[in-house]
């Protein structure tokens, strides 16, 4: 097998202060952080003159992990942040929650909003779909019994 895991996703954000902040809230925990640059990070990522602050923050368990980065330079790139969840590419991250009544009460102070309604999945799960900071869409699960 090639692939052992996956290690993280990556998510570009203009306020980085408030992204780690909202996953925090959702109870993930910083890892670290770090300002980036310089010829290998230029190369890594095939951009010029790569000035960028980074944060990590992972799940409770250790296994899954975010790596939110604001570009200083090159000026990060706009994109619809509002885009339906039937957009093509990565358009939704999942948590596994407890009391997702609660959870979304909690990211509801930092901007977090419904984009739908709180469903229950027949006697499995009640799940809901909120459109975070940057439009960042984060689906919540809790599953029942």
């Amino acid at each position: 097998m090639t692939v052992q895991r996956m290690d993280n996703i990556g998510i570009v954000v203009d306020d980085l202060a408030a992204a780690v902040a909202f996953f925090l809230e959702l109870g993930l925990e910083l890892e670290g952080q770090a300002a980036v640059g310089g010829p290998s990070v230029d190369r890594l990522v095939g951009l010029d003159g790569v000035r960028a602050d980074l944060a990590v923050v992972r799940t409770p368990d250790g296994h899954g992990r975010l790596e939110l980065m604001r570009f200083h330079s090159p000026v990060a790139v706009p994109a619809e942040p509002n885009a339906p969840v039937n957009t093509l590419g990565i358009r939704r991250i999942m948590f596994a929650v407890e009391d997702i009544e609660d959870v979304l009460a909690r990211l509801r102070a930092h901007g977090a909003e419904p984009m739908g309604e709180l469903e229950q999945y027949e006697d499995s799960y009640r799940l809901c779909y909120v459109r975070g900071p940057e439009g960042i869409i984060v689906a919540l699960a809790e599953r029942l019994g």
